[in-house]
């Protein structure tokens, strides 16, 4: 059953509507929910699991334009790191609190996708590109000169 509705809709109601056999996410984070002794974690569905990793993807690989085949590649990426254990808990997606090994996986499957297609531009291409990821991404970390 699909819910859907202009109204947020908590997610206890779904769960008990349908005795815990559904799949919850909404845009907004939600706290776990206990339902006949089982936890479920509702998933957060919006761009802040793709989007991040997508442009990461874009700039290190230098693309010269967005294909169609690169917001798959993203899509897979992130589909792929979900597990057996995040879907028994309900999950749709992997915890938001891994959320930069999540969006460097998903730059490297995108940047991958440019070289096949010869829109990357940063040549020569990286060796790991996971790696690569990682080294291109901001780091809040401040330095303390005093």
């Amino acid at each position: 059953m699909l819910f859907t509705s202009k109204k947020l809709i908590e997610p206890t109601k779904p769960y008990s509507l349908i005795q815990g056999r559904t799949v919850f996410a909404s845009g907004s984070p939600f706290d776990p929910v206990k339902y006949n002794d089982q936890l479920f974690i509702p998933g957060q569905a919006n761009n802040a699991y793709i989007f991040p990793g997508l442009g990461l993807g874009l700039v290190m690989s230098g693309a010269i334009r967005m294909h169609d085949e690169m917001l798959l590649a993203a899509s897979e990426a992130l589909a792929c790191q979900v597990t057996q254990e995040h879907y028994d808990k309900g999950m749709t997606f992997p915890p938001f609190s891994n959320i930069r090994t999540i969006s460097a996986n998903i730059a490297a499957k995108v940047a991958a996708k440019a070289y096949d297609l010869g829109l990357a531009t940063r040549l020569p291409r990286p060796e790991d590109l996971v790696k690569f990821a990682e080294s291109c991404m901001y780091s809040p970390n401040y330095h303390i000169y005093r």
